[in-house]
């Protein structure tokens, strides 16, 4: 007769425990998780709020990182996040779970290469707005937000004192500003120019150029120029 006969099975292998996460199915051979491993499971960050879908009249339950659950319990449990937000990197669909995300988050998503420039796309024939790495993007404005990346230029378009000019360096310097409006630069002490700037990038917006001063140079970017004589 085997000894072991009517003994316990304490080998028996535990059924996997099934359970939801925004919609996505998961399973489990433990009876407790917390709500920071369900988040890790299903790609929410942390700081996200997550939630146990109670069925009504009760209130869905929030579970904040280290609340315990228990996955054993008779029904499939369903979790979820109420705020989601949706949008789109060269036509792919994504979700994010914050209001703001970054341009360099928005290109290690979407695998966009630092060759290339990243643009928010307007519509209607407007220009698309380039977005910086460390710009901060809001994406909790109405509609869904998409962004596209285009090879990065090799020569700019400025508009120098009204005029349409073509530039194919990423800094430009006081002095050639004033050759691009005057055609040459005068260096005679009794010779004065005023330079200024707008619609430049984030490192420089907008501002005032002096002799041997140099700024980043951003496509459309406006530059207005006066030459005074002191003598």
């Amino acid at each position: 007769m085997n000894v072991h006969d009517g003994a316990p099975d304490t080998q028996k292998e535990k059924i996997p425990l099934k359970f939801v996460i925004e919609g996505k199915e998961y399973e489990t051979c433990e009876q407790y998780l917390t709500g920071a491993e369900l988040k890790q499971l299903a790609g929410i960050p942390l700081e996200t709020e997550l939630f146990l879908s109670i069925s009504k009249p009760y209130n869905d339950e929030l579970i904040e990182n280290d609340t315990r659950v228990n996955i054993a319990r008779p029904e499939t449990e369903y979790f979820f996040v109420k705020k989601k937000l949706h949008f789109t990197i060269n036509g792919v669909p994504f979700v994010w779970y914050k209001q703001y995300i970054r341009g360099v988050q928005i290109r290690e998503l979407g695998g966009i290469s630092h060759n290339d420039e990243l643009y928010l796309d307007i519509p209607d024939g407007w220009n698309d707005d380039f977005i910086e790495d460390d710009e901060i993007v809001d994406l909790a404005r109405p509609g869904a937000e998409h962004f596209i990346s285009k090879t990065k230029q090799k020569e700019f378009k400025i508009i120098v004192n009204a005029r349409e000019k073509a530039w194919s360096q990423a800094t430009i310097s006081f002095e050639q500003v004033i050759v691009l409006a005057f055609g040459s630069y005068d260096n005679n002490p009794n010779k004065g120019y005023t330079v200024t700037y707008s619609k430049g990038p984030k490192p420089n917006r907008e501002g005032s150029m002096v002799k041997g001063s140099v700024v980043d140079v951003k496509n459309n970017m406006i530059f207005d120029v006066t030459a005074t004589d002191k003598s």
